[in-house]
């Protein structure tokens, strides 16, 4: 009870006093000061009277500054830094440290135990994220993390004070930590205060004492980034022989989208790289996801477009499907689409491709075993893991019995058949699920669909959800929400069969086929990543520059996170080349600000950016415009009138945080608003942009000019109304 009365105190009364206090410092400072008197002569024969009373009342007047210190670090002020100058300027340099360090980490500790005991729920409430950033920092690195940022903060000191009270880091642990990790920065602004205090005129500015000490402040943060960068080497090569020379610049493990990109980056800055891959050349993409299932979903269309033609003024006709000759169609797409990602291409673009499993022996060497039975080892600057992903199989009891498929192996095990699956259970609602759920039942299947959350397309907003459910029902797809798979088997009979919920709202289902869609994990088993101590998880971890513990090797795609999508693991790739064969020189930080993302169900969903769920979730005020394709010249043309375009953006500005498109074409629409906010571009621009018409592209504009319209000036309004009459006469 009293803590959150102190908290709520804290929060209503906080920034008022902070304000008025300084107000009230500013106004008395500005009235007693003798302003036309002021000038260097009078700043130092005011520092010469503090000097003189400290010299008469040394130990009082340590004590009041080394309180006053405590205070400010404690209450988190903004003046700590013009405090420190002055220690050095009054007290000299080794007094002034003496009481500047430890004064700054005394009130450092007091703010990490207000934190902790009394402020937790304010501080987390306001720096929820951050808090979490910290703890993952501390779980990787320990106090070390701590000591890295108090050496150069990637946070304002007064943050870390407060979000390091929220970890379980002891209290001691924290002030000693602090006390040697803030030493370095203090001794320099210390000094700089004590120079800045010996000068008697302004021309002592130019003084080689005083540059020296600026320039010492300038790159104080640089020099400690290098040794923090040597520091986290040394810790994680220890054990470990580097070799005097190499036999490539960098290896790629994966030639999925990732590997490809990497190999195809280092090639034409005319490096050394081998590409390694164990499988087909593409990865999952070409082979098993983006590529097969879009040319699935695509016959999937025309069968449905076939039924439904009296839509376009024909005569309906049932399609006659063999689905042999649709499951050919699609690998007949994969082979003519291969030779962009053939090993052919890119031997002549320069990477050398080798076919086999590479392991990491040690940092900087690969050991490749290849198909032919052979082995080599290849020594390596740098190496970029990119091995992909793969469908998960959930631990559900007798799911291997019945011979669960996934989006990976279905291509191979229907290929030869002459019709679709009678009965076809899809486990899972997100968006493999859902496209294969809607494809198959197009094409014949009669689907269920089991989904244990509570709708479909759970990431995106539930009108989207409701909006795709109506879809899928009303062509047939009997979806199963809130209801968790609990057995599967086979019956004596040879039936197969799944059962979902459980007592007496269980229910057995039998079926012909089960396509598993539940997710997709990383492959990171038998590369040697654990036995070496790169650090996995969910996925690599890495850093901001895709670099894992050991600086040199770097991941990408899929097996990197955060996204699994063929388009972020190129734009990853880029990051991790460029840091793997330049980072010496400089590092880029792969950058997520705008990441789009389509389902391609009919009709398709593409997002970037805030959903309206996310904000609220995250607290974020936004402001909601819309515009419904049935108002759209070209979807009432098309007889593709079902969905809509949502813009979240700032109240009152146009600035976009998020776009969602419910609609035909949605995937190709959305890339106008990814462009916008890559670029910072509001909704003014899209609608001054000259839009073909007839086109759906048109939506983008009309739903800026709904923008437009709702924040129409009705004041300038009235005026020009009143002008227009006057015209008129």
């Amino acid at each position: 009870m009293w803590r959150h009365i102190l908290q709520e105190g804290y929060k209503a009364v906080s920034r008022p006093i902070l304000f008025i206090i300084l107000a009230t410092t500013v106004v008395l400072a500005w009235l007693a000061i003798p302003t036309d008197q002021l000038g260097l002569d009078w700043l130092r024969d005011q520092v010469a009277s503090i000097r003189d009373m400290i010299h008469a009342y040394p130990l009082a007047s340590w004590g009041v500054f080394f309180a006053a210190y405590i205070a400010v670090a404690a209450l988190s002020l903004p003046i700590a830094v013009w405090l420190t100058l002055g220690a050095g300027a009054l007290f000299g340099f080794w007094q002034g440290l003496l009481l500047v360090s430890f004064a700054a980490s005394i009130g450092a500790t007091f703010a990490f135990l207000a934190s902790r005991y009394l402020l937790r729920d304010w501080v987390q409430s306001r720096l929820g994220n951050r808090a979490q950033v910290i703890r993952d920092g501390l779980d990787r690195d320990g106090a070390f993390y701590l000591f890295s940022l108090r050496l150069v903060p990637v946070f304002p000191f007064f943050i870390i004070n407060l979000l390091m009270g929220l970890t379980a880091l002891p209290a001691l642990r924290f002030y000693i930590v602090s006390q040697i990790g803030m030493l370095p920065a203090t001794a320099l602004y210390v000094n700089a205060g004590t120079q800045i205090g010996q000068l008697e005129s302004l021309s002592g500015i130019l003084s080689r004492e005083v540059l020296i000490s600026l320039g010492l402040l300038a790159v104080f943060p640089w020099v400690i980034r290098l040794v923090q960068q040597r520091l986290r080497r040394r810790r994680a090569y220890a054990g470990f022989t580097r070799p005097r020379q190499f036999d490539r610049n960098l290896i790629v493990v994966g030639a999925g989208a990732a590997g490809l990109v990497s190999a195809y980056i280092a090639a034409a800055t005319k490096a050394k790289v081998t590409l390694v891959e164990a499988g087909e050349m593409g990865g999952d993409c070409l082979n098993t996801g983006c590529v097969p299932s879009k040319a699935l979903i695509r016959s999937a269309e025309l069968a449905h477009e076939m039924r439904h033609a009296d839509r376009f003024g024909l005569e309906p006709h049932q399609p006659e499907i063999v689905f042999r000759k649709v499951m050919q169609r699609v690998h007949d797409i994969i082979a003519a689409i291969a030779p962009h990602d053939s090993v052919e291409r890119y031997e002549s673009l320069g990477v050398e491709v080798l076919r086999g499993y590479a392991r990491l022996v040690d940092p900087w060497t690969v050991e490749i075993a290849k198909h032919d039975g052979s082995v080599q080892r290849l020594t390596t600057r740098s190496i970029i893991i990119a091995t992909g992903a793969q469908a998960v199989m959930p631990p559900l009891p007798g799911l291997s019995e019945v011979g669960a498929l996934t989006s990976d192996t279905m291509w191979e095990a229907l290929r030869d058949r002459d019709h679709a699956p009678g009965r076809l259970v899809v486990l899972g609602g997100g968006p493999i699920g859902s496209e294969l759920a809607q494809a198959f039942a197009r094409l014949g299947s009669h689907v269920i669909q089991i989904e244990a959350g509570d709708r479909l397309l759970a990431k995106e907003d539930p009108e989207v959800s409701d909006l795709l459910r109506a879809a899928l029902k009303s062509e047939g797809v009997e979806i199963l929400t809130g209801q968790a798979a609990t057995a599967a088997g086979v019956a004596s009979d040879g039936t197969k069969w799944i059962t979902v919920g459980n007592g007496v709202d269980a229910r057995r289902i039998e079926f012909d086929e089960i396509i598993v869609a539940v997710g997709r994990a990383p492959r990171l088993k038998g590369f040697g990543l654990e036995e070496m101590g790169v650090r996995v998880s969910r996925v690599v971890e890495t850093n901001e520059y895709l670099e894992t513990v050991f600086p040199n090797i770097l991941a990408a795609g899929d097996v990197a996170g955060p996204y699994q999508f063929t388009h972020t693991a190129g734009h990853q790739a880029w990051f991790a080349a460029v840091n793997a064969l330049f980072g010496n020189i400089r590092r880029f930080k792969a950058d997520y600000r705008v990441i789009p993302w389509a389902t391609f169900t009919s009709p398709q969903v593409a997002r970037v950016g805030l959903s309206e769920t996310e904000a609220a979730e995250q607290g974020i005020p936004v402001e909601v415009t819309r515009y419904s394709l049935e108002e759209l010249d070209r979807a009432i043309a098309d007889s593709q009138t079902s969905g809509f375009v949502k813009v979240l953006t700032q109240p009152g500005k146009d600035r976009i945080l998020g776009v969602t498109i419910v609609g035909a074409q949605a995937a190709e629409l959305i890339a106008e608003f990814v462009l916008a906010m890559k670029y910072g571009l509001g909704l003014g621009k899209v609608l001054g942009t000259i839009h073909v018409y007839p086109t759906m592209a048109e939506a983008n504009k009309y739903v800026s000019g709904e923008w437009r319209r709702n924040h129409v000036n009705a004041t300038m309004l009235s005026v020009v109304e009143r002008f227009h009459a006057w015209r008129r006469g």
